[in-house]
C-alpha cells in the first residue's frame, strides 16, 4: 500500500487499515499537532458527510466564529460534505464569508436531469481534463491558489488537515494529508488537493468517480476513488488506531469536537411496500447505525485516552427532507439554524445528552423555530402556568 500519486511522496496519504505505516508515522504526526497548540488547548475537529445537510456544520462553524467561541483546531478531518467544509474550518474565521457563500448559494442544479440518465452518464465519465460537472466546478472554486497557500502556511506550524476517500479497487479508506499536499506547492498540488476533495464528495451514482494516477516503484497505474463516506462516515484517527490505542499516549486533555451533518435518529414513519421506498429507508437506516457505531467507538477511545468529547448533530425533530435536497430555501434554513444554535451556546452535546435528545423527540411547541441540539424545554402548546 505504498503507492503514491505521481510526483508526490508517499507521506501524502495513508490507507486506514495499514497498521505498520500508522505505527511508523503516528509519533511524528501527533507530536507536530501537540506542538502546534503552543502550550494551550489542543483541539481536534471531525466533520461527517451528509450531502446538502453539510449546511448545518458550515453554519455552526460560522456561528462559533461570530460568538467568539471558535477554537483553533490543530487537526481537522472531513468526509464527503465534511471534506468541503474542512479547509475553511482549518483556516478559521477569516474564511467564513467564503464558507457561507458556498453553502447558502443555489445548488439545486447539482441534481438536474433524471436519475437514470445521470447514472448512465456517470458510467463513462471519470475525472479527466474535460470534466466540468457542478461538483467539480464548485470544488475547483474552493481549491483556489490562495486557499492552498493559506493551508500550507498553517501546516508549517504542525497543524494537519486530513480528508478521506474510498479506493474502489482495494475497497479501503484512504486518508489524504492535505497539509502535506499544500506544502508541496504549485499547480500540481492545487490539482491534487482539488481532486481529493472532489473524490471525497463524489457520492456513487450521483457524481463521477475520480481517477488518480499513482506509482509504486517503476510501475504506474490508475486508482478509482469515490465518496469517503462509503467506507467511513466520520473519523479522527485511522481505523487501526483502535487496535492499539497505546500508540496515542499523549492525548490526555485534548478537546475532540464532532460535527455530524445529519441525524443520528429518525422519527417513525410508515414505509410503503415499494422497492424504491424499501431500498431508500434501508440505506438510511444503515447509514444512521454505521454513524452511531463509529461515534460510540470514538467516545470509547476518547475516554480511554483522557480526551474531552464534544458532539453536535441535527436533532431528530428538526424537519429534514433529504441529503440530496440542494434547494436554496432548505440549505439556507439549515445553515442559519446551525449558526443560531452556535451563537446561542446551544450546539455541543455530551454523548448522554445526544441519546436522551434522540430518544425523547420534542412535540410541537409555541416557538416556530426548531429547537437547538442543546436547548431548554419550552412549554408545549396549550400549557398554562400555575
Amino acid at each position: 500500500m505504498d503507492a503514491a500519486p505521481v510526483g508526490f511522496p508517499a507521506n501524502v496519504r495513508l490507507f486506514a487499515s495499514d497498521l505498520n505505516e500508522f505505527t511508523a508515522r503516528s509519533p511524528a504526526f501527533l507530536s507536530g499537532i501537540l506542538k502546534a497548540g503552543n502550550g494551550g488547548p489542543v483541539n481536534m475537529l471531525a466533520l461527517s458527510g451528509g450531502g446538502s445537510e453539510g449546511a448545518f456544520g458550515a453554519g455552526a462553524l460560522v456561528g462559533l466564529s461570530k460568538s467568539g467561541n471558535l477554537p483553533e483546531f490543530q487537526l481537522v478531518t472531513g468526509v464527503s460534505a465534511g471534506a468541503l467544509i474542512a479547509p475553511f474550518a482549518f483556516l478559521g474565521a477569516s474564511w467564513d464569508p467564503k464558507l457561507e457563500n458556498i453553502f447558502t448559494r443555489d445548488m439545486s442544479h447539482f441534481l438536474n436531469g433524471s436519475v437514470f440518465w445521470r447514472i448512465f452518464g456517470r458510467l463513462f465519465s471519470p475525472l479527466g481534463e474535460g470534466r466540468r460537472d457542478p461538483l467539480y466546478n464548485l470544488v475547483d472554486e474552493i481549491a483556489s491558489p490562495e486557499l492552498i497557500k493559506a493551508v500550507a502556511r498553517e501546516s508549517a506550524s504542525g497543524r494537519e488537515l486530513v480528508i478521506a476517500t474510498t479506493d474502489l479497487d482495494t475497497q479501503e479508506t484512504v486518508l489524504w494529508n492535505m497539509s502535506a499536499i499544500a506544502e508541496h506547492g504549485g499547480e500540481p498540488a492545487r490539482r491534487l488537493f482539488r481532486d481529493v476533495l472532489v473524490a471525497s464528495a463524489s457520492l456513487p451514482g450521483i457524481f463521477p468517480p475520480v481517477l488518480f494516477k499513482v506509482e509504486q516503484g517503476n510501475k504506474q497505474y490508475n486508482e478509482l476513488h469515490v465518496d469517503g463516506g462509503v467506507t467511513t462516515p466520520i473519523f479522527i484517527f485511522p481505523m487501526v488506531a483502535a487496535i492499539d490505542p497505546s500508540q496515542l499516549p499523549k492525548l490526555s486533555g485534548v478537546h475532540l469536537y464532532i460535527i455530524v451533518n445529519g441525524q443520528l435518529a429518525t422519527l417513525p414513519q410508515t414505509t410503503p411496500v415499494k422497492t424504491l421506498d424499501v431500498m431508500g429507508r434501508s440505506f438510511s437506516a444503515q447509514l444512521v447505525y454505521r454513524t452511531r457505531e463509529t461515534i460510540v467507538n470514538m467516545v470509547q477511545m476518547a475516554r480511554q485516552l483522557g480526551m474531552h468529547f464534544n458532539l453536535t448533530e441535527i436533532p431528530v425533530d428538526y424537519p429534514v427532507t433529504s441529503f440530496v435536497n440542494f434547494k436554496p430555501d432548505y440549505t439556507r434554513a439549515l445553515f442559519r439554524y446551525g449558526q443560531r444554535c452556535a451563537q446561542q451556546g446551544e450546539l455541543w452535546l455530551t454523548p448522554k445528552q445526544s441519546v436522551e435528545r434522540n430518544t425523547n423527540p420534542r412535540p410541537p411547541y409555541e416557538s416556530a423555530e426548531p429547537l437547538c441540539p442543546v436547548a431548554p424545554l419550552p412549554r408545549p402548546i396549550g400549557s398554562r402556568d400555575h
